[in-house]
């Protein structure tokens, strides 16, 4: 299934959790924290402006992304989990 994100938003897919702590402890299931980063999958063509023009989308297919905990809309495809989110949400791009 191909999912196009409508307007400013965007199709992203969080990155795995941290199994271990920094100091090598193995952290179970239910202590484990919703990951920052995400994968972004798809984009949106952008926000229509005022003009009728499309304001640019600063993310890209591909990037990897810092995100709020809890934001963005989840939904489950074929197995896999994704968040829709606005474009606005996206807190840095890791490079």
């Amino acid at each position: 299934m191909k999912i196009k994100p409508l307007g400013d938003k965007i199709l992203v897919q969080r990155l795995e959790a941290e199994t271990k702590t920094a100091s090598g402890i193995f952290l179970p299931e239910s202590a484990k924290e919703k990951p920052q980063q995400a994968k972004v999958i798809a984009v949106g063509e952008g926000k229509v402006l005022d003009n009728g023009d499309r304001a640019p989308i600063s993310v890209k297919k591909g990037d990897t992304i810092i995100l709020n905990k809890w934001g963005g809309t989840e939904l489950k495809l074929e197995g896999q989990e994704y968040l829709v989110m606005s474009a606005d949400e996206v807190l840095a791009i890791v490079e």
